[in-house]
């Protein structure tokens, strides 16, 4: 779960004076203004964005994470693999089987603008999507609280597929992923970003 928002450790961002309304738990409404989530999207857009274009620098890189690692992580480029619907698993036919990374991307208002909201590892990619996920409700409500506040949601499912086919192996590369991007959904990483798309209780 999210820790609750009074954590001096969640920045500024859903402070008193936010122009943000919470109200019980995810099951009744949450109701974030324009600019607060268009903020939220910023400050995830700038962190990930060199890495999402291919221009973080190496010795940046280096500083958390070995030569090793660094080249492993710079591997994936989310933006040259294939974007598919999150109902991509109601096809007949799914378009990848076997391990895979996968990852769930939004589309900006700025057409040049994309960030990633979740980063997963499963053995199977044609079956892991169809089943219960934490991150399917949390695509929810970030869709409705988008659509309430007037912006456009496009959210797709990208699977890379040049990962270890040991698991132990693929999940230690998917943390070192989520320790790069910073993927707000992650739940290592929603107290940083204070998303407000996964707690229960505010």
């Amino acid at each position: 779960m999210c820790s609750r928002l009074n954590k001096p450790n969640q920045g500024e961002l859903f402070n008193k004076n936010s122009n943000t309304f919470f109200s019980g738990d995810l099951e009744k409404e949450l109701n974030l203004s324009f600019e607060t989530i268009e903020n939220w999207q910023e400050k995830i857009y700038l962190h990930q964005e060199k890495l999402l274009h291919g221009l973080g620098s190496r010795n940046q890189q280096t500083t958390l994470f070995s030569s090793v690692e660094t080249n492993e992580i710079s591997k994936l480029c989310p933006l040259r693999l294939t974007a598919l619907p999150l109902n991509f698993w109601r096809w007949t036919v799914s378009p990848h089987k076997g391990p895979a990374i996968y990852i769930v991307m939004d589309k900006l208002k700025d057409q040049n603008k994309n960030i990633i909201l979740y980063i997963g590892e499963t053995i199977s990619a044609e079956k892991r999507w169809k089943g219960e996920h934490d991150c399917k409700l949390y695509l929810s409500n970030y869709s409705e609280s988008l659509q309430k506040a007037g912006l456009k949601c496009q959210l797709n499912i990208r699977f890379w597929l040049d990962v270890p086919k040991e698991t132990h192996l693929r999940r230690k590369l998917e943390q070192k992923l989520i320790q790069a991007w910073l993927p707000p959904f992650n739940k290592e990483t929603r107290d940083r970003w204070a998303t407000p798309f996964t707690s229960q209780i505010y």
